[in-house]
């Protein structure tokens, strides 16, 4: 999902002295300040090559001056750190009923953010045409221009294929299966491009701004539909095919005589979806209870945390899926388990599309590749 301007990482052995330009760029992503030394003592390059590496990266404005670091007797040796300012990425997270469109730099701050009603099911050139509009004022409206984004971000409410970022026969999104978001969007914003299921993006947005520290991270929608976004030893994990995390058709025992959209009977879906949820909040809590116990007993992770709708209606109902998590699954697997409602809330989409778009924007491959065109330019 490159986009039209974009190098093929596999001509990274051709930019010489640069060649390693991304790998020492990902020590300075954290944001912390070093100088050259420092960088040349924790790689084993010589100061020379780091010298030659950070001022290519200082050309790209992805590393800026951060100081002077304390002089042990001379001039003060300068240090440089990341500068998430340098670039723009386009978030956007698309449900079924709205979507959100988000400016944010490369650190995932959002800096201009708008919210409009428009329904999924208008099809793509309409959601598509609106995003690629709200975008474009938004971007105004911070001051900034087009030619400074580094990419964009989007995620859909159905199954997308990673590769190319086209939907696979979504149940609510018609008119969408098989549909070229990458190419249509770049028609008007020629820049990189990538697609995500909207729950997988909510995973990323909500580890990555509240929870970095856990690398295996369980995140559950529960709107309209209900999914699940894994992170498991710090990865995404989206299956063979684009549907891992699909607990919204997982059967519940108590609900063997309830029919579901899908045609079989006792889904979670049909249980305790939106309009299930609204029913009786306590009573289907246990209903997702029931589902992420097995969860917990499959993947082990550390943090659960429950988004959507559901997750807005508060601590109550997380206290019923507590109950039986905690009662079905082995004492080891919970010893450490921590089940909470979202800290992001309605922006765990947008976030989560700003850092799809990151790691691969900032990653040593594209890195590379950006400094040898900026260099052939």
């Amino acid at each position: 999902m490159t986009s039209p301007t974009g190098r093929q990482a596999g001509k990274d052995s051709d930019v010489g002295s640069l060649s390693r330009a991304g790998d020492l760029f990902q020590l300075l992503r954290d944001g912390r300040a070093r100088t050259r030394a420092e960088l040349a003592l924790s790689t084993g390059l010589a100061r020379s090559t780091v010298a030659s590496r950070i001022d290519a990266l200082m050309l790209s404005g992805l590393v800026g001056p951060a100081g002077e670091a304390l002089s042990s007797g001379g001039r003060p040796p300068s240090r440089f750190a990341f500068n998430p300012a340098a670039r723009l990425v386009l978030a956007v997270d698309v449900g079924a009923t709205h979507v959100i469109v988000a400016v944010t730099d490369l650190g995932g701050k959002i800096l201009a953010e708008h919210r409009l009603e428009q329904q999924v099911a208008d099809g793509p050139e309409a959601v598509l045409d609106q995003v690629v509009a709200q975008g474009k004022e938004l971007l105004a409206s911070a001051g900034r221009s087009v030619a400074e984004l580094a990419g964009i971000g989007i995620g859909l409410p159905g199954p997308v294929e990673h590769d190319t970022g086209k939907p696979v026969k979504p149940p609510i999104m018609p008119g969408w299966d098989g549909f070229d978001v990458v190419s249509y969007v770049q028609r008007s914003l020629p820049v990189h491009v990538l697609v995500d299921n909207d729950v997988n993006i909510m995973a990323l947005g909500e580890q990555s701004a509240h929870w970095p520290e856990h690398n295996n991270f369980f995140f559950v929608k529960v709107a309209t539909g209900i999914g699940s976004g894994i992170i498991s030893n710090g990865e995404l994990q989206r299956g063979a095919n684009g549907t891992a995390g699909d607990l919204g058709h997982v059967q519940v025992a108590r609900g063997a005589d309830v029919l579901c959209a899908c045609g079989n009977y006792g889904c979670l879906e049909a249980l305790a979806s939106g309009p299930a949820v609204a029913r009786s909040l306590r009573e289907h809590g246990r209903d997702v209870g029931e589902v992420l116990a097995t969860v917990v007993n499959l993947l082990n992770p550390s943090v659960i945390v429950v988004g959507g709708s559901f997750g807005e209606t508060g601590e109550h109902v997380v206290a019923g899926i507590r109950e039986v998590v905690y009662r079905r699954s082995p004492p080891l697997a919970t010893s450490h388990l921590r089940i909470s409602v979202s800290r992001a809330g309605s922006q765990a989409g947008v976030l989560g599309a700003s850092q799809l778009v990151t790691q691969y924007v900032l990653s040593p491959a594209i890195i590379e590749a950006t400094l040898a065109g900026a260099i052939a330019g």
